[in-house]
């Protein structure tokens, strides 16, 4: 768990990946990792969550590229896509049972959360971190506030992060960001245009690892 946490804070960005297309889906993740974002989650309401997902560890073997399940509501789903071979398990909400089997089967585990109770609920369960979410509704200041008297809690904000803004949250504490919309260009993936989608996730990098060393 602690080497699957720590290779999600060095990229630094989780790519959040809601619909995509199966014939689509390893070339954005080839996309994705040569723009340094190597950590990638699948939403479980794709159709054929699992086996996208086999897809990704299998393409990935060497361990270049992580995978996980977003959008987790329930334990079995979790424990579904972990046997597909999902690395980290993400909620947009706070589900004790999720944490309790990502624990059993030693994955990483976040739940969502809006409030320093949320917050420490989820780790006090056995979360690894907490996403703050949806981080454009509060904003990072409301990220900092909690990172105050919780900095022992990696936080994650997700939902509205773009590259105006993904400054601020790191600024603000975040370890990481996740992000959608506005780093992979589905539109431009069905055009075979993957090209366009490395240079989004690079420069993504490269306003955390600023705002990191800043």
């Amino acid at each position: 768990m602690d080497e699957t946490l720590s290779r999600i804070a060095d990229s630094g960005v989780v790519a959040v990946l809601r619909g995509v297309e199966a014939d689509q889906l390893i070339g954005i993740a080839d996309a994705l990792r040569d723009g340094g974002v190597t950590a990638i989650e699948i939403t479980a309401d794709t159709p054929n969550v699992a086996d996208l997902i086999d897809d990704v560890s299998s393409s990935f073997a060497d361990g270049e590229t992580i995978v996980g399940t977003g959008t987790v509501l329930d334990a079995e789903t979790a424990r579904t896509t972990l046997m597909a071979g999902a690395e980290f398990v993400v909620s947009p909400s706070l589900h004790e049972d999720v944490i309790e089997t990502c624990n059993r089967y030693g994955a990483v585990s976040a739940p969502g959360v809006m409030t320093p109770t949320e917050a420490i609920r989820g780790y006090e369960a056995g979360a690894d971190f907490v996403k703050v979410f949806p981080a454009s509704t509060v904003g990072p200041g409301h990220l900092a506030a909690m990172n105050g008297p919780l900095g022992q809690i990696p936080m994650m904000p997700t939902g509205g992060v773009g590259l105006d803004n993904a400054a601020a949250f790191v600024d603000a504490g975040a370890f990481a960001v996740g992000a959608g919309g506005a780093l992979v260009d589905y539109e431009a993936a069905a055009r075979g245009d993957y090209e366009s989608i490395t240079e989004t996730a690079r420069e993504f990098t490269r306003i955390v690892g600023d705002a990191r060393e800043s």
